[in-house]
C-alpha cells in the first residue's frame, strides 16, 4: 500500500494520496511538544515515559450529549438494534470489503499477536481480525450484553475472550496488547480523548492502535441528523486526539462503500481508519481530569423517551442514506459524479 509521511514538524500536516486499491489516505508524522523529540523509535527499548504536563482535553459538554453518546441511552438503543444490526446496518455502512481495507493499516501480520477489539459489538470486525490472528489471542469488550450475545454465537469467535466493559476505562493492565482495534465505537464515547488515551495505555511499546469510525457530513440535512444522533468527528479531530494521547506515525485512511464513488458530503458511519504507534512504555503523557458523564444520576423518563424517539429518527435517516446513494449509483452513468 502506498503511504506518505511528513516528519520533523511540530505542526500537523496532512498528505492525501490514493492507494493501489483506489482508497485515499491521509498521513502525518506527529511530534508532540510535550514529548522528547526522537527521529526513530526503538521498539526493543523498555524506557518508561515519565508523565509530563500537557494541556487538558476539553470533552463535549455533558449538558449537550448526542443521543447515543449517553451510555444509558446507548444501552437501550442497542437492546433493540442488536436484533437486526448485522443484517440492516452493516450491509449499508460496514461491508466485509470495507472491513478488510480498514484493518490493513493495523498490521495484523502474526497469528500470535495479542489483540483487543474495543466496542466489538456483534463481532463483525472481530471476524476480520481472526483471519490473521488466532482467536484465543483476541479479546472483545463492549458495554452492550445484547451485542456481545450475538458475538458469542459466531463459531469463529468461540475461543475469543468476551467481556463487558467501558472503552474509557478498560479493565486491563498497562502495556498488555500488541494491537488495539476499535471499529464503530468512538461515536458513542462521551469523551473520545479519554478513550484514545486508554488505547495508548493498554498497548505495549511499539503497539499499533487502529480506530475506525465516522466522518462529519457537509450536507446540511445530514449534519442536522448527525448532531442529533451520535458523534461524527472531523478527520483533523481524529489526528489531534491521537497526537495528544502520545501516538506517533499517525495516519488516516479514508474508506467508504464502493457505491458512494468517494462521496463524503452525507458523512459516513464508517469513513476512516486512523492508526498510531505507541513509542514508549507506560501510560499516556496526557493529563485528564475526572469523567464528566455521571451514569448514576437518574434519567427523566419523559426526556429519555423524547430523546430516544429523536435518536431513532436520526438513525433511520442514516439507514436510508446508503440506499439513496446505491440508487444514484445505479442511475448515474459510471465516471460521472453523484
Amino acid at each position: 500500500m502506498a503511504s506518505s509521511i511528513l516528519s520533523g514538524s511540530d505542526n500537523v500536516k496532512l498528505l492525501s494520496g490514493i492507494s493501489p486499491s483506489g482508497s485515499s489516505f491521509l498521513g502525518s508524522e506527529l511530534n508532540l511538544k510535550c514529548l522528547p523529540q526522537k527521529r526513530f523509535v526503538n521498539l526493543r527499548a523498555t524506557r518508561t515515559l515519565r508523565p509530563t504536563k500537557c494541556s487538558l482535553s476539553a470533552s463535549r459538554p455533558a449538558s449537550q450529549p448526542r443521543f447515543i453518546q449517553h451510555k444509558k441511552e446507548a444501552f437501550w438503543f442497542y437492546r433493540f438494534l442488536s436484533i437486526v444490526y448485522d443484517h440492516v446496518i452493516n450491509p449499508g455502512h460496514w461491508t466485509e470489503d470495507m472491513r478488510d481495507e480498514a484493518l490493513e493499516p493495523a498490521e495484523l501480520h502474526a497469528r500470535n499477536l495479542q489483540v483487543v477489539d474495543v466496542g466489538g459489538g456483534t463481532g463483525f470486525t472481530t471476524l476480520g481480525i481472526v483471519k490473521h490472528v488466532d482467536a484465543k489471542n483476541v479479546t472483545i469488550i463492549d458495554q452492550s450484553p445484547h451485542q456481545l450475545a450475538k458475538a458469542r454465537q459466531k463459531e469463529p469467535l468461540k475461543e475469543c475472550k468476551i467481556l463487558e466493559g467501558d472503552a474509557e476505562d478498560l479493565p486491563f493492565p498497562t502495556d498488555t496488547f500488541d494491537r488495539y482495534i476499535s471499529a464503530g465505537s468512538i461515536e458513542y464515547w462521551p469523551d473520545p480523548q479519554r478513550g484514545i488515551k486508554e488505547a495508548y495505555r493498554v498497548l505495549t511499546i511499539g503497539g499499533v492502535a487502529c480506530l475506525i469510525g465516522p466522518v462529519y457530513p457537509t450536507f446540511w440535512l445530514s449534519r442536522f441528523f448527525a448532531d442529533v444522533w451520535m458523534l461524527f468527528p472531523k478527520e483533523e479531530e481524529y489526528i489531534e486526539w491521537f497526537k495528544k494521547a502520545g501516538f506517533t506515525q499517525v495516519k488516516l485512511k479514508r474508506i467508504g462503500p464502493k457505491w458512494y464513488r468517494g462521496v463524503r458530503r452525507h458523512g459516513l458511519i464508517m469513513g476512516c481508519s486512523v492508526t498510531g504507534v505507541k513509542p514508549y512504555a507506560g501510560e499516556s503523557p496526557l493529563q485528564l481530569g475526572p469523567k464528566v458523564e455521571d451514569v448514576s444520576k437518574p434519567v427523566n423518563p419523559f426526556v429519555f423517551l423524547m430523546r430516544f424517539l429523536l435518536g431513532i429518527t436520526a438513525a433511520s435517516y442514516y439507514v436510508l442514506v446508503p440506499i439513496y446513494m446505491w440508487l444514484k449509483d445505479q442511475i448515474v452513468p459510471k465516471g460521472q459524479p453523484i
